[in-house]
């Protein structure tokens, strides 16, 4: 298997992954004119589809494209594409359902549930300091959500609560797949774990085609798009290829805990994007919500560093193995 290499220069790993963070925006922005008229699950095929080709010459330029995709943990792969796949469904009906930048505040939630997750499935300690964390953050989920909560409502209201439930749970999804990608880089290649994702969202998504015919639910039900619905969907796609290979590559010149709180630029792209585009103007509880959302979330990631760092420097000061102390 091809090595690659990895090199310290945290200017290139920035920019690449707000890049990254700015066409994942510009997707969602795509996705969101392209759920008003197609049910969710024809744009993740076109999603997943259309990001092949940016794929696959990625991963022949890098020379993994013959022995890279070989997988140790196939199962694995396919629980990460089970629960990926659900999560870009739910946030894709989101977006058709939600503003752009609620529907990024609530996403913040997931490093939230990924630590919950981490606790229970990997038996990772959670102490209280994560705890508080979280709890900070979920404080800050329930504000933005909290609006859309009405007991009475109109239909548009009810179904903008059927969105952020959607989203939450989109966030929860994201959140087991972090787990299950935390075991995958384990046993298998970050070319792997991109392809076949990109594979089973494909496969599950198409799914969704004979499925909508049996029920005849509109949620389901694909349709004949027009071709300027086709061309969005088409570049939604290539654009979130290339979204995935800058943030793949990003982590080639800077570590992930100097990288992660860059995702939150996400908020501030949603913003210009949706008041410049769908006249989206976020109330005073998205932002107060998602600034706590966001607190949370840097302190997780302000620990885990420190736990690395820490780990580092005890592997570092302990004997080998053998070796008397």
């Amino acid at each position: 298997m091809p090595s690659v290499m990895t090199q310290h220069r945290p200017g290139r790993a920035i920019a690449l992954k707000l890049g990254a963070v700015l066409l994942f925006s510009i997707m969602a922005a795509l996705i969101k004119i392209a759920t008003a008229t197609v049910p969710a699950g024809q744009a993740v095929f076109f999603r997943s589809f259309f990001a092949f080709p940016m794929i696959i010459l990625w991963l022949w330029q890098r020379g993994d494209l013959r022995h890279g995709l070989k997988p140790s943990n196939l199962m694995g792969h396919v629980w990460r594409g089970i629960f990926g796949t659900i999560a870009m469904g739910l946030t894709f009906a989101g977006l058709s359902l939600l503003p752009l930048p609620e529907v990024t505040a609530i996403g913040y939630a997931t490093p939230l549930f990924t630590v919950v997750f981490a606790a229970i499935f990997l038996g990772e300690q959670v102490r209280l300091f994560r705890l508080s964390a979280v709890a900070v953050g979920l404080i800050g989920v329930l504000i933005v959500l909290f609006p859309r909560f009405t007991v009475d409502g109109d239909t548009v209201s009810k179904l903008a609560t059927l969105g952020a439930v959607m989203v939450l749970g989109a966030s929860i999804m994201r959140g087991l797949v972090q787990i299950h990608v935390r075991r995958l880089v384990q046993t298998d290649s970050t070319a792997a774990i991109v392809f076949f994702f990109s594979l089973t969202a494909t496969c599950l998504s198409f799914l969704t085609w004979p499925a909508g015919m049996l029920v005849d639910w509109p949620a389901l039900t694909w349709i004949s798009p027009s071709t300027e619905i086709v061309a969005i969907l088409i570049v939604s796609g290539l654009v979130g290829g290339v979204a995935q290979i800058m943030i793949t590559s990003s982590f080639r010149f800077g570590p992930v805990s100097m990288l992660a709180p860059f995702d939150y630029a996400s908020m501030v792209f949603a913003i210009i994007i949706g008041w410049t585009f769908f006249g989206e103007i976020p109330t005073l509880a998205i932002l107060i919500g998602a600034g706590l959302v966001m607190t949370g979330g840097v302190l997780i990631i302000w620990r885990e560093r420190y736990l690395g760092l820490d780990r580092a420097k005890s592997k570092a000061s302990s004997p080998p193995q053998g070796t008397p102390s």
